[in-house]
C-alpha cells in the first residue's frame, strides 16, 4: 500500500527528529548564562531598573522659602509700623462766581491692631478758605473689619476756631460698603453727628464708579456758622475714575448737596440756595 511506503519512512525519522531537539533544548539550557546574585540576593537585573519615583518629595527649606516669598508689603498681625495716606478726593467746580477747590482724606500710621488715624476736609472758593476741619484720632480694631476710634477734632474754618472731642466706628459693612459714624462733643456745649457711606463699583478692572453719602446732624444751633439745630446736610454724589495704577486716578463726577430744617432757613435768610448742585472733576491719590 501507498500508505505503508510513505509511513515507514517517517517513523524511522520521528526518533531522529526527537535526539536533535532534545539535543538543541539541552544546549540551549547550557548555553544561557546564569545571572550573578548580588549580596542581598537579587538578580543584578533587577537592579538595573529605573527606581521607583516618590510620588510627594519630601519638603526641603528651600520649597517652604519658595512657597512663602518675602512680602513688598507687611505681614498681617505683625509689630512693625506702617504708614498709609488717600487723597480722596482734590478736585475742582465752578463756584459762580468763581473757581473752587475741596479736598477730602485720611490716612493712619501704626500697626494692624492699633493705629494712629487722621482725617482732613475742607474747601476753598475764589482764592479764600470757606471750611476746613483737621481730625486726629486713635483707632482699635476690634473685628477684622471694624476699628472703634476715639480722638479730637478742630475745626478752623468757618466763623473761627472750635474744638471737639469725638468718638465713633468705621469699617467694611456687608455688601462693601465703607461706613464712617463719628459723634462729637465741642466747646460751648455744640454736639454733632456724622454719618458718611461709599460703594466702589468696579465697572471693569481700571473704570470705578464711587457713590457716596454723606448726613450730618447738630444738637443745637450756631447762626454763626449758618447751623441749625436737626438734620443740618445730607450730600449724596457720584465720582467715576480710571485707575492708571491703583495709587492715581482722576475722575469726573456730580455732587448735590441740600440744607434741611433750621439750617435751610438760614441760608434763605442770608439770601443762599438751599441747594448746591456741582459737577466736579479731580484726582484721588494714595501712598
Amino acid at each position: 500500500m501507498k500508505f505503508g511506503r510513505i509511513a515507514a519512512p517517517v517513523l524511522w525519522c520521528m526518533p531522529l527528529v526527537a535526539a536533535a531537539q532534545g539535543t538543541d533544548h539541552s544546549q540551549m539550557q547550557q548555553a544561557a548564562p546564569q545571572a550573578p546574585v548580588t549580596h542581598e540576593g537579587h538578580e543584578s537585573g533587577e537592579a538595573a531598573r529605573p527606581a521607583l519615583r516618590v510620588p510627594i518629595p519630601v519638603l526641603t527649606d528651600a520649597d517652604r522659602q519658595a512657597a512663602n516669598p518675602v512680602s513688598s508689603t507687611h505681614a498681617s498681625g505683625d509689630t512693625s509700623i506702617h504708614s498709609y495716606t488717600l487723597i480722596n478726593r482734590l478736585e475742582a467746580w465752578d463756584a459762580n462766581p468763581g473757581a473752587a477747590i475741596g479736598w477730602e482724606g485720611g490716612g493712619w500710621i501704626g500697626q494692624d491692631i492699633k493705629r494712629l488715624w487722621w482725617r482732613t476736609e475742607g474747601e476753598r472758593v475764589d482764592g479764600s478758605t470757606e471750611a476746613a476741619n483737621l481730625e486726629a484720632l486713635y483707632g482699635h480694631a476690634f473685628s477684622p473689619w471694624w476699628d472703634w476710634v476715639v480722638g479730637v477734632r478742630q475745626d478752623f474754618k468757618p466763623a473761627g476756631d472750635r474744638s471737639f472731642a469725638a468718638i465713633g466706628l468705621q469699617g467694611l459693612a456687608p455688601q462693601w460698603f465703607e461706613v464712617l459714624v463719628t459723634g462729637y462733643l465741642g466747646t460751648g456745649g455744640q454736639t454733632m453727628a456724622r454719618f458718611e457711606a461709599e460703594y466702589e463699583l468696579l465697572i471693569t478692572n481700571r473704570l470705578v464708579l464711587q457713590p457716596l453719602l454723606d448726613s450730618v446732624l447738630h444738637g443745637k444751633s450756631d447762626p454763626a456758622r449758618g447751623i441749625g439745630a436737626g438734620l443740618t446736610t445730607i450730600e449724596v454724589g457720584a465720582r467715576l475714575r480710571y485707575e492708571f495704577t491703583r495709587r492715581f486716578a482722576p475722575y469726573a463726577g456730580v455732587s448735590y448737596e441740600r440744607a434741611f430744617g433750621k439750617t435751610a432757613d438760614l441760608r434763605r435768610a442770608a439770601q443762599e440756595d438751599e441747594g448746591d448742585l456741582r459737577v466736579v472733576a479731580g484726582v484721588r491719590i494714595w501712598f
